[in-house]
């Protein structure tokens, strides 16, 4: 391999001839592909199922939040068409909200097929100094393809273009094998193989564009337009021959620009004026908002458009830990390495995203906050799966705070003079100050923004009381089983009577604590004899086994303990940290604190001391 502006490629020692291609493509019938076959492999050759069994791994780490959508696009459209249905024969278009990572996903796609083709499994071959960069099997005379596809196991189906089809008349005198064929490498940037299309004012477009103009050099030079030596083979349509082409804002094209996409999709060719029909094997790929999309299916006259084309919705991701993974994607390679970006400012500038994005139900269990928690619930996926795909339906995902504008609010504080470290409760403000300070965003949706953000702050509220609690805590291990050994050893004492100070009658249990524990975990005190016999019963089981019955044993006595013991906790914060002048050993404990909430890796020191002082003015309440 050699670096070459920057791009590794292969090194290509000279052309060959036909007869030598003919060979390769019997030892590896993969040269062969066409564009849907070659984009599959793409797709597939990072393999079906990657880490926690995220569905196709070639979009990790790249797209985030929308696996399910991306197994549709793969499933139902890449991999049919790989294998030669009708799908093949339809535009793909993908639709959804602003910011919702459609261009991204073909961004993914355009480097994947540059990548692809710069290893040996990718190869792809052409006729030398085609502008068409044209398959060589196309050199192929119609009366010889179907024994030579018997013998290779490959299809043949496209036709030379004009360029070449003058080349092999006049220069080689009709000999394919004569016609030298090199290697090339796609490249968006050399247009080569990868077309982009992005719509201009409608009376200025011009259907050039994609299928290419006359040379007005070469016609000084030929004498006529329909001589292939004076035509510019390069519009989009040309250029992006076995590979893809994308179309930007593709329903802001004309008529007469889509039906020229319906004719490659359907037939594999496209008109150029004074040429023949032109072979074109490529990926249409086009993206349009939903509002766009709306119009356009709702006009009769776009009907048969409509059934040429493959939708695939692509909506805003509805995951928090997706969301945080897009705003560090984005952020962090402009921030200075000394700011600190709290991971709870990312979730929390995510939760008030996606409550934007939900839409509420007149049912049980559909109310925004419901919704929410069972989207974030890993454990309930299986559940959340039928109510995503139903709301969906009903345009959820679709509308709400887009990234960029929670990006640009994040952006702008981080921006600031001697910013050490980004306030998640700052962030908040900054978000519900966006939308309300703005002149053009109506009032219903500034009311509805200062909700979100309100039942965003509760919930971080919650979270980062029981980080600064725990922080607080010793050890939090060593005070949970200090508890639960108290807890055991009073329902030991009340089941066995044991008295073990004299003059006292009955049990010495602390009927207190036990209740205090039970509470937590919603057994009643008529329930509280039952709960306490079976503790004792696996407590006298264990010790029959010789083993030791541990609290983690038990979840919900677990989360009961830990509640109990962040309740306990809850005095000694609100008195550390009200004292207005603290003392040297005050002071210790809250350093102590902060200390261990760096230690837990969310936390630097600047934003451990707000956190620690933001709880205990929650708790001073």
């Amino acid at each position: 391999m050699s670096l070459i502006e920057n791009q590794w490629v292969p090194d290509i020692s000279g052309p060959i001839f036909l007869p030598q291609y003919l060979d390769k493509v019997k030892e590896h019938p993969q040269l062969a592909d066409n564009a849907h076959q070659r984009m599959c492999r793409v797709i597939l050759q990072e393999g079906e199922f990657g880490e926690r069994n995220n569905p196709y791994p070639f979009f990790t780490n790249h797209i985030y939040g929308i696996d399910r959508h991306i197994a549709r696009l793969v499933e139902d459209y890449f991999i049919p068409a790989a294998h030669g249905f009708e799908v093949k024969k339809r535009i793909l278009l993908l639709v959804g909200p602003v910011s919702g990572g459609k261009s991204s996903l073909v961004t993914l796609l355009k480097r994947g097929l540059e990548r692809y083709s710069r290893t040996e499994i990718g190869a792809l071959w052409a006729i030398a100094d085609c502008p068409m960069h044209e398959d060589p099997l196309n050199l192929i005379p119609f009366d010889m393809r179907a024994a030579l596809q018997d013998r290779l196991g490959v299809a043949i189906s496209g036709e030379l273009c004009p360029w070449c089809q003058w080349q092999l008349d006049h220069v080689y005198q009709r000999n394919v094998n004569q016609v030298p064929l090199n290697r090339v490498v796609l490249s968006e940037s050399h247009r080569m193989g990868i077309g982009t299309y992005a719509p201009s004012d409608p009376k200025s477009q011009d259907i050039a564009d994609l299928t290419g103009a006359a040379d007005f050099q070469g016609l000084g030079q030929y004498g006529s337009e329909s001589d292939p030596r004076a035509f510019r083979f390069d519009g989009e349509l040309n250029i992006a021959n076995r590979g893809l082409v994308e179309f930007q804002e593709m329903l802001k094209l004309d008529e007469k620009f889509l039906y020229q996409l319906l004719s490659l999709t359907q037939e594999g060719n496209f008109k150029t004026s004074r040429y023949q029909l032109i072979s074109a094997d490529e990926v249409i790929i086009g993206h349009s908002n939903e509002h766009e999309f709306r119009a356009f299916q709702q006009n009769p006259r776009n009907q048969a458009l409509l059934s040429r084309m493959f939708i695939q919705p692509i909506p805003y991701n509805m995951r928090v830990k997706d969301e945080v993974q897009i705003y560090s994607k984005l952020l962090r390679p402009h921030v200075p390495e000394l700011v600190h970006i709290p991971d709870r400012a990312l979730e929390m500038a995510a939760t008030v995203a996606i409550l934007s994005r939900i839409h509420e139900e007149p049912k049980p269990g559909s109310d925004r906050l419901t919704k929410f928690a069972l989207y974030q619930d890993e454990e309930r996926q299986a559940e959340a799966e039928p109510v995503q795909v139903e709301a969906l339906s009903l345009g959820e995902g679709l509308s709400g705070l887009d990234p960029r504008f929670v990006i640009n609010r994040m952006a702008a504080l981080l921006a600031k003079p001697h910013t050490e470290c980004m306030d998640p409760v700052g962030v908040l403000v900054a978000l519900r100050d966006g939308i309300t300070h703005s002149p053009f965003t109506d009032r219903a949706l500034k009311t509805d923004v200062a909700q979100w953000v309100q039942t965003a702050k509760t919930l971080y509220d919650q979270k980062v009381e029981r980080e600064v609690l725990a922080a607080f805590a010793d050890d939090v291990g060593d005070a949970l089983e200090r508890l639960y050994q108290n807890y055991v050893d009073n329902v030991v004492r009340l089941m066995e009577g044991v008295d073990d100070k004299p003059g006292f009658g009955g049990s010495l249990a602390d009927e207190r604590l036990l209740r205090s524990v039970e509470e937590r975990m919603g057994v009643s005190e008529l329930q509280a004899p039952a709960f306490r016999e079976e503790i004792y019963t696996r407590l006298c089981l264990a010790r029959e086994r010789g083993q030791i019955l541990k609290y983690l044993e038990h979840p919900g006595l677990r989360q009961a303990l830990l509640e109990k013991l962040f309740d306990d906790m809850k005095d000694e914060v609100k008195i550390t940290t009200k004292s207005p002048v603290p003392d040297r050993a005050t002071l210790a404990r809250i350093e102590q604190a902060a200390t261990r909430l760096v230690q837990t890796g969310k936390y630097c020191p600047k934003c451990a001391a707000q956190a620690i002082y933001h709880v205990g003015g929650l708790l001073n309440r």
